[in-house]
């Protein structure tokens, strides 16, 4: 088969400046995309900003004979986001693809969180990626194609403890990509999300001695793939990390049917949890430690 590529597309890759996104924007543009690399360059927290982080993204892109252009706005606000857009349209002339990867942590228990620290969670996750994609996805619709990706976590999708604001934003955005995925199927856009696992400065110490295994290049290829013009799916939920790729999806059970406009009792429901439970052959991660135990059986050959 033919090789993806991405000669004459645009994409706009959040949270470029290292880890994760910058293996995204090198990988487009080793494949013939022009990227804008956007980083605001700041802490892990959402603090400070400086240039160099997508300065040296769009200088190792250059190094290989590609394209990019460096955009330092905060997707957090309508204003940034609709800066980054703009990036691209100014550079390039339109735009194909938004990944949308620009995170932040402040992880505290759920007792002890400040609002502040829960605004500053949801605003660079999940309204970030509002604001980066809506004016993307406006040219998108006019121009008939387009690809999204978003970020989630299973710490969005399972829990994870201490993350009580960074699971909500990250289970945020698959609603929102969802929505995306219906509104934009009559303009062949696609919306796809990305659950990875793997080493970055702001991971390193969750995942202790499995972050070696843990490369960002290796969620890459899944993403890239997402991105590209080739890709058929929509509306769907990847996780990938470690070499290990699959499908996260959001089941329902055959349940329990207690009739045509029959209002069950207390007690019918109890009686009958056994039904409603059922996962028939399902596989269901309860937390990320298990998929993380699962992966490791993987990488370990004994599963």
């Amino acid at each position: 088969m033919a090789d993806v590529v991405f000669d004459g597309r645009v994409a706009i890759v959040t949270g470029a400046g290292g880890g994760l996104g910058r293996a995204y924007a090198l990988e487009l543009a080793r494949r013939g995309a022009r990227v804008v690399v956007n980083d605001l360059g700041g802490a892990v927290d959402g603090t400070g900003g400086e240039h160099s982080a997508a300065d040296r993204v769009v200088a190792e892109i250059e190094a290989l004979g590609g394209e990019a252009v460096a955009s330092y706005d905060s997707v957090a606000t309508p204003e940034g986001g609709a800066a980054i857009t703009e990036t691209a349209l100014d550079a390039f002339g339109t735009v194909d693809i938004v990944i949308n990867n620009a995170g932040i942590l402040r992880d505290k228990s759920f007792a002890n969180l400040d609002p502040a620290d829960l605004d500053a969670v949801l605003d660079v996750h999940l309204k970030g990626a509002f604001f980066v994609t809506q004016p993307a996805f406006r040219v998108m619709k006019e121009k008939g194609y387009g690809r999204l990706v978003f970020t989630s976590s299973n710490a969005g999708i399972l829990g994870n403890f201490g993350q009580s604001n960074y699971g909500a934003a990250k289970a945020g955005l698959v609603g929102l990509s969802n929505v995306l995925a219906i509104e934009g199927a009559k303009y062949n856009i696609k919306s796809n999300v990305i659950a990875p696992i793997a080493r970055t400065r702001m991971t390193e110490e969750l995942l202790g001695p499995l972050a070696e295994l843990m490369d960002p290049e290796q969620v890459a290829a899944m993403v890239v793939y997402l991105a590209s013009e080739e890709c058929p799916f929509t509306h769907e939920i990847f996780s990938a990390g470690g070499g290990r790729y699959a499908r996260f999806f959001i089941g329902a059970t055959p349940g329990w049917f207690a009739g045509a406009g029959v209002v069950p009792t207390v007690e019918e429901v109890r009686d009958h949890l056994d039904e409603i439970r059922s996962t028939e052959g399902y596989e269901l991660f309860g937390s990320i430690s298990d998929e993380i135990g699962f992966l490791l059986r993987h990488l370990q050959g004994d599963a």
